[in-house]
């Protein structure tokens, strides 16, 4: 379906500079713009690329300004970033909802599957679960027994959800997370180690999206608890009873230890390690690889580092590291003079 310019800014509230009839039926990147699309620039290192794009139409900040003029009509919103999300958001639930369960699915004769689902061969719905309407349960996934899955969620290709778990509305699986195995829990013993059996459960809040091949496991007792809103990226582990709080986010390879507490709206770079039994404060954010040993009280705080400190600390600390080199050429050299000094008396 094409959409003319005029159509998009009244859609997102911006200002047409061009043709406003020009037409476009998708989207591309800025440096591969072809004619018919429409993209967009939010980060000033690629504004080269909009000089010469093929792209019809471009989204660009209402605060561009521009060194020369370009071919494309542009359509100023105050925030490119976010008009393209939106546009692609609509795209996106344009496309026909798929429906039906097919044949070649499982599903127990006690579970309940709501209206308007969709199942794909191989799937299994597991005893006494129970899938809310709208629901997409992918190839080869299993949802197993009393699990409790909210309306219009997605459950993609060999995603394994435990015995148990709650998972709400919205909430997006992608392909081979697994939610709900055992938490890592041992005693040890004069044999070794003896497992603890951990009969808990975990519960995922509405509007929440898990990576590929992220693990959530279930809590010793009561549950491992993931908010509403949180985005968890790929390769990401959740020991257990931990509880992460609403609209915080995760990069990839984050790993957090058993019952740790983690506030509202934090946000963690890649391979961002934390510690268990300890509490992270609202609105945290910890850049990637920190390692975050001891509990953070003050909210807003930003974090980097091994272990994790202040993080305009951390680029004093950095400063000098960089410069430790010389540094100890000059300690050497003081030390020399001083032994001279000593001699001469």
């Amino acid at each position: 379906m094409d959409f003319s310019a005029r159509q998009i800014a009244d859609y997102l509230h911006g200002t047409i500079e061009g043709n406003e009839n020009a037409t476009v039926s998708t989207f591309s990147k800025i440096e591969e713009g072809l004619p018919g699309t429409i993209t967009f620039l939010a980060n000033p290192a690629y504004e080269h690329y909009i000089y010469d794009t093929q792209a019809t139409i471009v989204l660009v900040n209402d605060s561009l300004q521009l060194a020369r003029p370009v071919s494309a009509t542009l359509i100023r919103v105050p925030n490119a970033y976010e008009a393209i999300a939106a546009l692609l958001t609509l795209y996106e639930k344009s496309k026909p909802r798929k429906t039906g369960v097919h044949p070649l699915a499982f599903i127990d004769p006690t579970a309940k599957v709501g209206n308007d689902c969709y199942i794909e061969p191989f799937a299994v719905v597991g005893a006494r679960a129970v899938i809310g309407d709208g629901t997409q349960i992918y190839a080869h996934a299993t949802v197993g027994e009393g699990v409790k899955v909210g309306n219009n969620s997605i459950i993609y290709p060999n995603v394994s959800i435990y015995h148990d778990c709650v998972i709400g509305k919205r909430v997006i699986l992608h392909s081979g997370c697994v939610i709900g195995a055992d938490g890592f829990g041992f005693a040890p013993s004069a044999n070794g180690y003896e497992k603890i059996p951990q009969i808990g459960i975990v519960t995922i809040e509405d509007d929440v999206e898990v990576g590929a091949n992220t693990c959530i496991d279930r809590s010793t007792m009561g549950t491992t608890l993931i908010s509403r809103g949180v985005k968890l990226d790929n390769l990401v582990q959740v020991a257990h009873n931990v509880t992460v709080g609403p609209n915080t986010v995760m990069s990839a390879q984050v790993g957090v230890a058993g019952s740790t507490k983690i506030g509202t709206a934090c946000t963690f770079g890649g391979k961002v390690g934390i510690a268990g039994h300890i509490h992270i404060a609202d609105h945290t954010t910890a850049g990637a690889t920190a390692a975050i040993a001891g509990t953070i009280s003050k909210e807003g705080t930003t974090v980097i580092g091994i272990p994790a400190i202040d993080a305009r600390r951390f680029a004093r600390c950095n400063a000098v590291f960089r410069n430790l080199p010389d540094l100890a050429a000059e300690v050497q050299q003081l030390k020399r003079e001083l032994a001279e000094l000593k001699k001469e008396k």
